[in-house]
């Protein structure tokens, strides 16, 4: 089923004073998720580790992206510029392996996994994109997608999808799916790309 239509919620571009709730609103969004699974075995620590893991990258696009805030803040979207060169998350090797503790070679292996199959071609990266459990269904997420496309300006976008549902949402916005590519675990994930007025990868 397709998203209830909801009025167009106010979106504004997130600040510094914003990174803890984004982080916050990626893990809840992302609780039931497979991956997390994967990521940390251990149900009592994975909150915290993974709001812990996500404000590394809130943090590096506040600094060198882009983040969309609905304005109540219960939805989110974090992009990356991948039209130029991008530096990696500042000091990524210590601050992943302090906040994942005995977990961290399992958030490896999905950067390598992600890196792998990252394509070369200049596009936007949507990193994440994150509604409250509450507020699912209502719209959000399509009118941050939107919010976005709408400023690319002719520009490719990329994303891993996570999930079944989620592969279809941006199948919904012009994204087409890939090879799919799977953890260790059999957890899957659909890499897809929105084109641009240049070539797709893969493209003919």
């Amino acid at each position: 089923m397709g998203e209830t239509f909801v009025m167009r919620p106010d979106i504004r571009r997130a600040a510094e004073t914003d990174a803890a709730q984004v982080a916050e609103l990626i893990a809840t969004a992302f609780a039931q998720l497979k991956v997390v699974s994967y990521l940390v075995r251990d149900r009592r620590e994975r909150h915290k580790i993974l709001t812990a893991n996500f404000r590394i990258f809130v943090d590096h696009a506040l600094e060198h992206g882009e983040i969309h805030l609905v304005d109540d803040g219960h939805a989110a979207a974090v992009w990356f510029p991948h039209t130029a060169p991008l530096p990696a998350p500042r000091d990524y090797d210590r601050r992943l392996a302090e906040c994942t503790g005995e977990w961290v070679e399992h958030f490896r292996v999905l950067d390598a996994l992600f890196e792998e199959h990252h394509p070369a071609e200049p596009h936007h990266y949507l990193a994440f994109l994150a509604v409250h459990p509450d507020r699912q269904n209502q719209g959000l997420g399509s009118a941050l997608l939107r919010h976005h496309h709408r400023r690319l300006e002719g520009a490719a976008a990329y994303v891993e999808a996570s999930s079944t549902g989620s592969r279809d949402l941006y199948a919904r916005h012009g994204y087409e799916v890939r090879d799919p590519f799977a953890l260790p675990d059999g957890t899957l994930f659909w890499p897809m790309w929105r084109p641009g007025n240049g070539r797709a990868p893969g493209g003919p």
